[in-house]
Order: structure tokens, then C-alpha cells, then sequence
């Protein structure tokens, strides 16, 4: 007999079952009952899609343990700068995304409206270590996720994730963590997925 996740994951999985292609600057919002390490209660950043080439972005809302200034070597990172974990592929690499724009941070490169990725480091080093804002501003991550080619579409198709716009105001993107930004991601999705909400925690758990 099927248990309440079952029952619930396929409720869920028609709901959530989307009618537009992702594209660069969309959110997945990961499905309440989805319990994979790096994407439970995840909110992604789509970077870059490509229906011949797959997808790639980032998850918005997981701190890691580590702070900037821990990661990188010969820097002085004066300011204490958390870093998320973006997906569980190139842990090896740094990423950051920001609102902070090419002419400040050169080599910076839009990926939607507003919202930048990348740049000289050395220029966001420097706008750190002045002491400006961080949150709302610029957000660390160490890996990204990807996707092959029709993985995303398939995922999307099972409910694994919802589809939505971005907020009017991107900054949001780079605000909060953890369970309240994806509850916000959530409303962001409408009435239709309000029951996501509504499922506790300690249901998503192994």
C-alpha cells in the first residue's frame, strides 16, 4: 500500500507539471517531498538553458559552513561573507552572483535583467572590503547544478521541480535562506501550489 510521501509526491507531481520551457533567469522551485541533499527545499537560479545543450544554475537559499575569507588564498577578505552551495557539481569552483553591474564589476555578464554573474574578483574584493552591502547585493556560492540534455524537461514533467518568474525586484534573489526563501519562492508560484506549504518538514525527512 502506498504511504502518505507516495500518495502526496503524486498529487504533487500533476500540479506541479509545467506548460512553459525553462529559460535563463527562471526559478525551479524543488517539490516539498524532493529530499536529495543538495536540492531539498532548493530554490535554482537558471543561469544558461539550452534545449540541445541542457541547463545550468544555481541553488539560491543553502548556506554552506564556510565563509569567503576561509576559501580563498593571498586575498584579504576583511568583510565576513557567508558562501552558499550551488549544486554538487565543480565543489571545487567559486561563484557569485550579483546586481552590482558590468561597469562596477568588469567582465560581470547579465543573465536577465538586472542580475549579473561572474566578473573580476579583484573588483568585488575591493567593493566588499569597503565596507557596502552584502546582502541584496552579491551572493557566493561554491559549485553550481546542471543538467543534460532533456533532464530538466523530464524533471520538470515529473514535479520534481515548478517553474516560475523571477521577482520584480532581483535583489530578492540574493535575500534570506533555508526554508523562509523557499516558502517565499512558493507564493511566488500562486494559489495553485499553496499545499506545498502546508506539508511540514519532518515529512521530507529520511
Amino acid at each position: 500500500m502506498p504511504g502518505l510521501k507516495d500518495i502526496c509526491s503524486s498529487l504533487f507531481a500533476r500540479s506541479a507539471a509545467a506548460d512553459t520551457l525553462p529559460r535563463g533567469g527562471k526559478l525551479l522551485v524543488a517539490q516539498p517531498f524532493l529530499d536529495e541533499n543538495y536540492f531539498s527545499r532548493s530554490v535554482v537560479s537558471l543561469l544558461d538553458y539550452d534545449p540541445q545543450g541542457g541547463a545550468m544554475g544555481v541553488v539560491l537559499n543553502h548556506p554552506s559552513v564556510s565563509r569567503l575569507a576561509d576559501l580563498v588564498d593571498d586575498c584579504d577578505v576583511r568583510a565576513d561573507v557567508p558562501v552558499y552551495c550551488g549544486g554538487p557539481l565543480a565543489l571545487d569552483r567559486l561563484f557569485f552572483m550579483h546586481t552590482l553591474g558590468a561597469e562596477l564589476i568588469p567582465g560581470a555578464r547579465p543573465y536577465m535583467p538586472g542580475m549579473y554573474v561572474g566578473g573580476d574578483f579583484d573588483a568585488v574584493l575591493d567593493y566588499l572590503n569597503s565596507g557596502y552591502a552584502v546582502e541584496g547585493r552579491v551572493r557566493f556560492f561554491v559549485g553550481y547544478s546542471g543538467w543534460d540534455e532533456g533532464q530538466l524537461e523530464s524533471e520538470i514533467a515529473e514535479g520534481t521541480w515548478a517553474l516560475t518568474e523571477s521577482p520584480a525586484d532581483v535583489s530578492e534573489l540574493l535575500q534570506g535562506a533555508d526554508d523562509a526563501f523557499w516558502h517565499r519562492a512558493v507564493r511566488l508560484l500562486g494559489d495553485e501550489f499553496r499545499s506545498w506549504r502546508l506539508v511540514p518538514r519532518m515529512v521530507c525527512a529520511n
